[in-house]
């Protein structure tokens, strides 16, 4: 655990169904990683290798209004990068071997 305290969360949004109604929905944060002032949100993926996976990682990351870092873990061998919406995304092997990760991603 790195010394963070790791929960999941959920993101609450409000949207229409087909018949125009209010509707409330939940997405699902994978991880939420807390230590001392600085939080992580991370979700993890097999791959990002279709438009519909990369939305349904990224819908509920950018639902969170705060400017703590939000993180994208796939499983194949990627450059670490930061997309559009400012999500840092990372390989499986690199995220585990690299032990200064979580600092390297506030340095971005």
């Amino acid at each position: 655990t790195r010394g963070f305290n790791v929960d999941i969360g959920v993101v609450e949004i409000i949207g229409k169904n087909s018949k125009n109604n209010y509707i409330r929905k939940q997405l699902e944060i994978d991880f939420i990683a807390n230590i001392g002032n600085k939080k992580f949100y991370i979700q993890s993926a097999y791959s990002l290798a279709s438009y519909e996976k990369q939305e349904q990682e990224l819908r509920p990351l950018r639902k969170i209004d705060d400017s703590f870092a939000k993180i994208i873990i796939v499983r194949e061998r990627i450059k670490s990068r930061v997309n559009e919406d400012g999500v840092f995304i990372i390989g499986l092997k690199d995220f585990l071997l690299n032990e200064n990760v979580f600092s390297d991603i506030y340095e971005y």
